[in-house]
């Protein structure tokens, strides 16, 4: 059995991360204060291999479901979706967060809701780059890559048991 190619995340070295110009939006202002937009920032470039640019929209519970089932085929909101852009030279993406469906799993699972927010917005520049979860090997090796991340960024591994 070979291994798929690396992903530009996965081939990337570690050292200076690429630019990126990041547009924040919220279009449900019910997280405005607990994001700040350097550290969305921060987590973003943690995630790239590439320059990027990328847009984080923040939405409320309809958008979020008229996006899903537009584009995903599933009449429900979800907490994050990943639209990405092909360009030779820059990734672009935009990055459709869900506000009451991410605040709801945080409280699920009583993590903090920023943290919540840095794994989604490091899942989806990562679904972005290539990496999907449809597999189980890929699942295995997207969440690797998600976990190193967010321990290098201070955060508990998000797969922990």
């Amino acid at each position: 059995m070979t291994r798929p190619a690396k992903t530009a995340a996965e081939a990337a070295p570690r050292g200076p991360r690429p630019a990126l110009r990041l547009s924040l939006q919220f279009a449900d202002p019910r997280h405005r204060g607990a994001l700040v937009r350097a550290d969305v920032a921060r987590w973003i470039r943690a995630a790239l291999a590439v320059p990027a640019e990328i847009t984080v929209r923040i939405v409320d519970g309809e958008e979020g479901r008229v996006l899903n089932r537009d584009f995903r085929g599933q009449d429900h909101a979800t907490n994050v979706l990943t639209f990405p852009y092909d360009d030779a030279e820059v990734l672009g993406a935009d990055l459709v967060l869900c506000a009451p469906v991410v605040e709801a799993e945080a409280d699920a699972q009583g993590i903090a809701l920023v943290a919540h927010y840095a794994h989604l917005v490091v899942h989806g520049a990562l679904h972005a780059q290539g990496f999907d979860h449809e597999r189980a090997a890929d699942a295995r090796r997207m969440e690797k890559r998600e976990s190193e991340i967010l321990l290098g960024l201070g955060f508990a591994d998000p797969y922990a048991a």
